[in-house]
């Protein structure tokens, strides 16, 4: 029996990937980091990994997300909407996927007081603060972002709606939670790149979760979609 015009084990394939894209972008960019010579995750974002010689590392690691979330989507076209949401949901999700895609295509330019890969460049820029001068790359980086940090917690919402309606009040309630939570904390990021003294130091952190938030949800709803 097909689903959608589809074979069940293609659509089940397909949601696998919105599972497992989350945590393998989150370990890859954890373990990336980590080998980056004086990289800071507390301080830096994720993003500033794909600047230098070793940025294709993070550059391919957005790439392959987002194409992971764009099979998801596509799988999760195709469930029932009581349990996912409306189709708006698997849209944003596809929104978020190119997104990610782009994030990788475009390198931001951000970097904080990040230390060069090159030795011969000594010239930092001020802890947290972003260039005066953006580049062209660098603005379709931040563009590339507004699906993934606004479409993740829009998509959320939207399912937590119809949670409510077919009286499924704890998945209701974890996702409009997740989306608060994801939402609320990409705002700390931007006020700690603007250089609200307070938060000076702590974008990286703030920036973590927003993302394990928000790419937690989307395993979740996959794992959900899937089990139907």
């Amino acid at each position: 029996m097909s689903v959608g015009g589809r074979p069940p084990r293609t659509r089940s394939a397909q949601i696998l990937c919105g599972a497992l894209a989350g945590p393998l972008f989150v370990t890859a960019f954890t373990v990336i980091g980590a080998a980056r010579r004086g990289y800071d995750w507390r301080r830096y974002p994720v993003s500033s990994l794909a600047i230098g010689r070793q940025g294709w590392h993070q550059r391919t690691n957005f790439i392959l997300a987002g194409l992971l979330y764009l099979c998801a989507a596509a799988g999760l076209g195709r469930c029932d909407r009581r349990r996912i949401g409306p189709r708006a949901v698997p849209a944003l999700i596809a929104g978020a996927g190119i997104g990610l895609i782009g994030s990788g295509l475009f390198v931001t330019d951000y970097v904080g007081d990040l230390p060069s890969e090159d030795p011969d460049e000594n010239s930092r820029g001020p802890v947290d603060a972003a260039p005066t001068r953006p580049t062209c790359a660098g603005q379709m980086h931040n563009l590339s972002g507004i699906p993934v940090f606004a479409g993740i917690p829009i998509a959320g919402l939207a399912s937590a709606a119809t949670a409510v309606r077919s009286r499924d009040y704890r998945w209701a309630c974890y996702s409009a939670g997740s989306s608060t939570v994801m939402a609320g904390s990409f705002l700390l990021v931007v006020a700690a790149i603007r250089g609200q003294s307070r938060l000076g130091g702590k974008s990286g952190i703030f920036q973590r979760i927003s993302i394990a938030t928000g790419l937690g949800w989307l395993s979740s709803l996959s794992l959900r979609g899937r089990s139907q």
